[in-house]
């Protein structure tokens, strides 16, 4: 399980390696909302702060983890509907390149995630099944926590590109 979790940062690592390239191939080509950039850099850098080196035990830390990549991931988000504004930083191709990567790194994300989801089960299921049961917990093995969808993952995003209207409600 410690190996699907080192892969899971992997991908989360190779995703915070590429942002600071992104930010400033989009700051090179175009000049808008500063705040967008800070955003990312921070989310990046808050991202940098939560280490968890071995497969998570405790729902919190997993849950705090999670938190910080969702930050992340929202701004990130964001900067792509902003670049929509911009038509020749989406013709350059250094930012198609980074976009490709970044696309490319969240479906990574997505596949490690589920790979560690499955790692889970194994052990859950494993320290809840006879005979393993009954040492477990003698020996401080208990249930490892999974990641889960974010409340409202069921629910289409709405996007919106004219840029002159408010955004709807969620």
């Amino acid at each position: 399980m410690d190996k699907s979790w080192a892969q899971v940062q992997n991908v989360y690592q190779r995703r915070a390696d590429l942002i600071p390239n992104l930010v400033q191939t989009v700051q090179g080509a175009a000049n808008f909302e500063k705040s967008t950039l800070t955003e990312i850099t921070a989310a990046r850098a808050s991202v940098g702060k939560i280490q968890i080196n071995n497969a998570p035990t405790d729902a919190a830390a997993l849950a705090e983890f999670d938190k910080a990549q969702s930050r992340l991931s929202s701004a990130l988000s964001r900067l792509m509907v902003i670049v929509e504004k911009y038509p020749d930083l989406k013709a350059n191709s250094n930012f198609r390149d980074l976009q490709a990567q970044l696309e490319g790194t969240e479906n990574r994300i997505t596949v490690e995630r589920a790979n560690f989801n499955n790692a889970v089960q194994d052990f859950n299921t494993a320290v809840k099944s006879f005979p393993a049961v009954l040492y477990a917990g003698m020996f401080g093995f208990s249930a490892r926590p999974y990641f889960a969808a974010k409340p409202g993952a069921d629910e289409a995003p709405k996007v919106q590109f004219d840029f002159n209207k408010p955004a709807p409600p969620k």
